[in-house]
């Protein structure tokens, strides 16, 4: 019998935590406990870098709903957060995917869900440009300070499962055809960066092992016990866990500062806790 919540439903982020370790995935999504620390010192700049992160989303996703550039102005705004505003404003990133073709359309903060293995997926995307029968692009708003590493993007679970679920569950969002993968393009922009975005072509192969890959995993998930969930070896990653304190590995938080690149500590917004009545369930 699986340990998991009835109804559960996975994520990038759920799966990104179990192959992080499995400990961090057991206490949050089986036992269901909140964060019971901070994930990074100093607290008040981790905190800092999370609400700049937010601000940038909702400001991006009001500016793409219509909302004119003159009521988005702000005077209070850290500077840091108005340079991204500004480079987002002059670089227009929506526009490279959007304006040579009249049908594209185009949708922010679209959540998604497809069956898989028994359980669902679920994927929210921060853009997604669509030009029915031609192209998908997704949007992925990346606010950290640190250069864009396309290797480590592309082995992330986010890569996997963005492009996976649109073609899975999309097809309302191509005038009711099934998205191709290689029409799927997934692109991560930083408007500390805006010139390195990183652009990563999808395919019918690449669709194809995305799909066992994922089935495997939430089916090795679905199937553990308690005793399986076992911490990470890794104890970099438990300096800069919230849980670490359930699992004996010190009380304080690691350095924001000194973080490896691989544990991307900056300014993102968390996106795990997902609405389920927003979500559009795909069924087969």
């Amino acid at each position: 019998m699986s340990l998991l919540p009835d109804g559960f439903s996975f994520s990038q982020a759920s799966l990104q935590d179990f192959e992080v370790c499995r400990r961090r995935f057991y206490l949050r999504y089986v036992l269901g406990l909140r964060w019971p620390a901070s994930p990074a010192e100093p607290i008040d700049e981790h905190e800092r870098r999370v609400r700049m992160g937010t601000e940038f989303h909702c400001l991006a996703q009001q500016h793409l709903l219509g909302v004119p550039v003159e009521r988005l102005a702000s005077s209070s705004r850290e500077p840091e957060l108005e340079e991204w505003w500004q480079s987002y404003l002059t670089t227009d990133p929506v526009a490279k995917y959007s304006e040579s073709d009249g049908r594209a359309t185009i949708r922010t903060e679209v959540s998604l869900m497809a069956p898989l293995a028994g359980y669902r997926l679920m994927a929210r995307y921060d853009v997604l440009v669509v030009s029915p029968g031609d192209r998908a692009v997704v949007l992925d708003w990346k606010t950290s300070d640190r250069p864009p590493n396309g290797v480590w993007l592309r082995e992330r679970l986010q890569s996997r499962v963005y492009p996976y679920v649109l073609v899975a569950a999309g097809a309302h969002l191509n005038a009711g055809e099934p998205i191709e993968p290689r029409t799927v393009d997934m692109v991560y922009w930083y408007p500390c960066f805006p010139d390195q975005a990183v652009r990563l072509p999808y395919s019918s192969p690449q669709h194809e092992e995305n799909q066992r890959y994922l089935i495997d995993l939430v089916t090795t998930i679905a199937e553990l016990g308690e005793d399986a969930f076992v911490r990470s070896d890794d104890e970099r990653v438990c300096l800069y866990c919230p849980y670490r304190s359930y699992c004996d590995r010190g009380e304080r938080a690691g350095d924001l500062f000194e973080s490896p690149d691989e544990l991307d500590l900056a300014a993102d917004p968390d996106d795990f806790d997902l609405d389920l009545e927003q979500i559009a369930e795909i069924e087969f």
